[in-house]
């Protein structure tokens, strides 16, 4: 069974495997998705991810997705990045994703959000299932709060302004145990990017707040110019909780070309495809690097110094195979050479400190 993790001072990378571009890319199907998943592990690869939406940005349904690569592989990690688990009734949830960790052998790792509402296709998500949007952040921190103790322990009572459970469990006394996952629980990363729009004005105190008291890790993407902000973020973190076995996770969107523009240009016509009406509101360097493999594997290097344990990587191409292929060779060794922060110590001690959350999703 494989467990996330990366405070051994090994850095981990991942692939976001993109399943939205089986709808919106020619000749690229479902089945050319699970079998990059499968590509990704045989080239070295410690994790493969998929994305969520409804409506926003349709997709094929995540959880599924992650059942069949499940299947089609034997070592990597199985993520969401991100899930947006307010669309979800927590105890449905947890029935699925014990099922999940169950199925892969105890291998995933519940990327969590809250969803991004500055778009009204987001907001009509929630219109679509009942919800109010304004009330997400509510409904997120008490459905986590339920999901773990569901993951934990397989019960629980909850009584909050969005959920009231009595002794709700997973057994009727029939069965020797209550349904549980392999993982107790498994891990669950909390999606948090608290220095883009409006929010960069409140800073980062309530975001770490919330990472720090639900999640195993946190997880962030869309700041890739800076750096410095991943170090202020794990100093708040570090403030309210250790440290040890915490992970930092960043989605990083990155092309690789034999000259920079060739690259830049190839990426900017990806994410502007990808996300209408959307992609201006991030700067597009901000998605993750583009250029050729010196210049990608210097981002990595200074992320990683910043505090990052585990990256993502989503190829802003429609040549998943071939970034995939080209990352491994040219990239990856690279990655893997670049020390643990601060010489092995706990970034958490030397970083010095200096809601809107627009997950690429």
């Amino acid at each position: 069974m494989t467990t996330a993790g990366t405070r051994d001072g090994t850095v981990h990378v991942g692939v976001n495997l993109n399943n939205r571009e089986a709808l919106i890319a020619p000749d690229y199907g479902v089945s050319d998705l699970l079998d990059l998943g499968r590509a990704a592990e045989r080239a070295g690869f410690d994790s493969v991810w998929v994305g969520d939406s409804l409506v926003a940005r349709p997709r094929y349904e995540p959880l599924v997705l992650l059942a069949a690569l499940a299947q089609r592989t034997q070592s990597v990690l199985l993520g969401t990045a991100c899930l947006v688990t307010t669309l979800r009734n927590p105890v449905q949830l947890a029935q699925a994703w014990s099922t999940l960790d169950v199925v892969s052998n105890g291998r995933t790792v519940l990327g969590a959000c809250a969803g991004n509402i500055a778009e009204e296709r987001v907001k009509k998500e929630f219109e679509i299932l009942g919800l109010d949007h304004r009330r997400r952040m509510v409904r997120f921190e008490e459905g986590l709060a339920i999901l773990r103790a569901l993951l934990s322990e397989g019960r629980v009572t909850h009584h909050g302004q969005e959920f009231s459970l009595d002794d709700v469990a997973f057994s009727t006394g029939v069965e020797p145990e209550p349904l549980l996952p392999l993982q107790k629980p498994p891990p669950i990363w909390v999606v948090a990017n608290p220095s883009i729009g409006a929010a960069k004005a409140r800073g980062v105190s309530r975001a770490a707040a919330r990472v720090a008291t639900l999640g195993d890790g946190w997880l962030t993407c869309c700041r890739a110019s800076h750096p410095e902000e991943v170090s202020d973020f794990v100093s708040a973190l570090g403030r309210i909780r250790p440290l040890d076995g915490f992970d930092v996770a960043y989605q990083v969107t990155t092309t690789l070309g034999d000259s920079s523009a060739d690259a830049f240009a190839e990426q900017s016509r990806y994410i502007g495809a990808y996300y209408p009406g959307f992609s201006d509101a991030v700067q597009l360097g901000d998605w993750g690097p583009a250029g050729t493999a010196d210049t990608v594997a210097a981002w990595f290097r200074a992320f990683r110094q910043a505090g990052v344990t585990t990256f993502i990587c989503r190829f802003a191409s429609l040549d998943q195979e071939g970034q995939l292929e080209r990352f491994a060779r040219e990239v990856l060794p690279a990655v893997r050479g670049v020390p643990r922060p601060n010489g092995g110590r706990d970034a958490s001690t030397d970083v010095p400190t200096s809601e809107h959350e627009a997950w690429a999703r």
